[in-house]
């Protein structure tokens, strides 16, 4: 019962809830205490994993309970300020939680990656992570609230992986912007930690190729 209490007073902001990590990420900090903000490009799969946490949300982003969902698209700028401005409104406080945990592939080989299909994985991961984090921390900071920002990166992102160089990039990226935001954002009180975590079956795993997948299981058979 301790370890369920132990976000009570917690107010959890999760992008990329609407499955997968995100989804289950949403699903613990709520089972420990904390209120939930589960935001994703699709609105009505955040919606879905409030209902999954137990108290319904509101079609409009208006509290009936503990838990709301919200629709944005981290990439752009304007979309992710907003989100925050919504975030707060609805809760009077900024998140002191942060999980930036949107994420996509599109997964091909160096000899034949598109630039529409690097810059499309390097907007959503890495440069998506640095528009919450950023956003998250000027709330926190002008607010003078302590706070904790996971971003979740990958073991990919360390180790790099066949047909895969935009993920990869991206995630290596996570790692450094990281690392940096915790050295910036310490005095501030907010601590800044990345999860690299492996290969986990959810829907965006699920969509990867299968040559990439066979030939990512022949590396790591070897190694």
């Amino acid at each position: 019962m301790a370890s369920q209490l132990r976000l009570r007073s917690a107010l959890a902001l999760v992008t990329g809830a609407g499955s997968g990590i995100g989804r289950v990420i949403s699903v613990r900090l709520a089972e420990e205490g904390a209120a939930v903000a589960a935001c994703d490009l699709d609105g009505s799969a955040a919606q879905d994993t409030v209902r999954l946490l137990g108290v319904p949300g509101s079609e409009d982003g208006t509290p009936r309970g503990k838990h709301v969902a919200f629709q944005a698209d981290v990439s752009h700028a304007p979309a992710v300020r907003h989100l925050l401005e919504q975030v707060q409104a609805c809760f009077s406080r900024p998140p002191s939680v942060v999980v930036s945990c949107a994420g996509i592939t599109r997964d091909e080989f160096l000899l034949h990656m598109s630039e529409e299909d690097w810059d499309r994985v390097i907007a959503i991961n890495l440069k998506g992570t640095f528009l919450v984090t950023q956003a998250a921390a000027q709330a926190l900071v002008s607010s003078g609230c302590r706070g904790s920002i996971i971003n979740i990166s990958s073991i990919i992102g360390k180790v790099g992986n066949i047909g895969q160089i935009n993920y990869a990039s991206s995630k290596a990226g996570v790692i450094g912007l990281t690392q940096t935001a915790a050295r910036e954002l310490g005095r501030h009180g907010i601590r800044c930690n990345s999860v690299l975590p492996g290969f986990i079956a959810t829907p965006m795993t699920q969509k990867m190729p299968e040559k990439v997948k066979d030939k990512m299981w022949q590396m790591w058979s070897h190694s």
